[in-house]
């Protein structure tokens, strides 16, 4: 059957290659630069923190926000708490660092962690970090995983790569919980520049160890105060400074062409999460009662993909069958437990847990997209409970 429905559909559109055409016959510089600055600025603005650092993937931002904890000596004890559900690249670093990732289950509304898990891991192992995920972009726990963060006092890395848009109540914007956060512009994310990413941040510190460990571990993109005093501090000269390498860093640079797609996009960001959540909404209206979905109370979700679980393995499987048959494309709920697969199962023992479990074997995606019409919604609500 063909898809007549995608999960998701590409956010660049025609004006936007035209745009990028007419500005690659300029012979533009096409690897970092001004318009990467640009984006960074207008990506920080709209989430609402101070530095935003542009990258290629959502994946390189969590490698860049732990191995910055890391560098910069937050995670003494090497212990951090990682989700079981989100994505591989959530918990990676951490193995990849040399960490301790201690595995904590998903809450039965948000999906993203158990609280009351993490108290008790809080308890038990003193974590000096935690990473979560804003599941599927519906707000976490604000208020209480700050409670908990000043409390234990670990250091807070906020995965909102399929989130963006997302806000809270009080309207606040998911990606300024953490003391850094994660953000993805992949192909079917709520807006896109081909493959990229981007780590916001208020501290300055942490916004230095970004950029330095970004491009190979030197200091090129620091302000020039910071610059001269690490070359001052180090006994570099004037010829040798650009070429100084001050840490073990990495090459995770986007380039301009993809800041020129961003600084576009981001135009679009308020129209896209609003029919993004006009839509979430929808579907839980309609759903309500045959199936279960996240819950979000006041906050405002903005999904890439509506989630729904069913009610048993046989439901999903007579959901998915009745989806593929009317061309409406599906998958399994995000990764499902991540403590199921090998990557974790080969280290570590395999990871139990009530909620992750029902969303590995139960849940399912269906399409979102910000020119989704009620009437298409409509249509597959009607598949899926079986009266199409």
């Amino acid at each position: 059957m063909k898809i007549k429905y995608p999960l998701a559909k590409e956010t660049i559109n025609d004006e936007d290659v035209n745009a990028l055409c007419e500005w690659l016959k300029s012979y533009p510089r096409l690897t970092k630069g001004n318009l990467t600055i640009q984006v960074e600025k207008d990506w920080a603005e709209y989430i609402g923190t101070k530095y935003a650092v542009f990258n290629n993937s959502g994946s390189s931002a969590n490698l860049l926000m732990v191995a910055t904890a890391v560098q910069c000596g937050l995670i003494p004890n090497k212990k951090i708490v990682v989700p079981s559900v989100g994505w591989v690249t959530t918990i990676s670093p951490a193995i990849q660092l040399g960490l301790e990732p201690i595995m904590c289950g998903s809450d039965k509304n948000t999906f993203g962690i158990d609280l009351d898990q993490l108290e008790k891991i809080c308890e038990r192992e003193r974590p000096d970090a935690v990473i979560f995920v804003q599941v599927l972009g519906v707000p976490h726990y604000k208020e209480r995983l700050l409670s908990l963060k000043d409390k234990y006092g670990f250091v807070l890395l906020e995965d909102a790569c399929a989130a963006l848009g997302a806000r809270y109540a009080d309207g606040t914007m998911v990606g300024t919980v953490g003391d850094m956060s994660s953000f993805s512009f992949y192909f079917g994310h709520q807006l896109s520049t081909i493959e990229g990413g981007m780590v916001n941040v208020n501290n300055k510190e942490l916004y230095d160890m970004l950029l330095m460990l970004r491009s190979h571990g030197w200091a090129k993109d620091l302000d020039k105060e910071t610059y001269d005093g690490m070359m001052l501090k180090n006994g570099v000269d004037d010829f040798h400074s650009p070429f100084t390498f001050f840490i073990p860093g990495y090459n995770l640079r986007s380039t301009d062409l993809q800041a020129f797609l961003g600084i576009r996009q981001i135009k679009k960001a308020a129209w896209a999460s609003e029919n993004r959540n006009k839509n979430h909404v929808l579907y839980a209206e309609k759903l309500r009662g045959y199936v279960e979905f996240q819950e979000w109370g006041d906050s405002y979700p903005v999904s890439i993909s509506f989630g729904a679980i069913a009610d048993n393995t046989d439901h999903r499987r007579e959901i998915v069958n009745r989806l593929v048959d009317n061309g409406i494309e599906t998958r399994i709920f995000s990764a499902g437990n991540l403590g199921r697969h090998p990557f974790w199962t080969n280290l570590y023992d395999e990871f139990e847990d009530k909620q992750s479990d029902k969303i590995h074997s139960r849940g399912f995606f269906v399409p979102n997209y910000p020119e989704l019409t009620e009437e298409e919604i409509d249509f597959i609500c009607n598949v899926i409970m079986d009266k199409a």
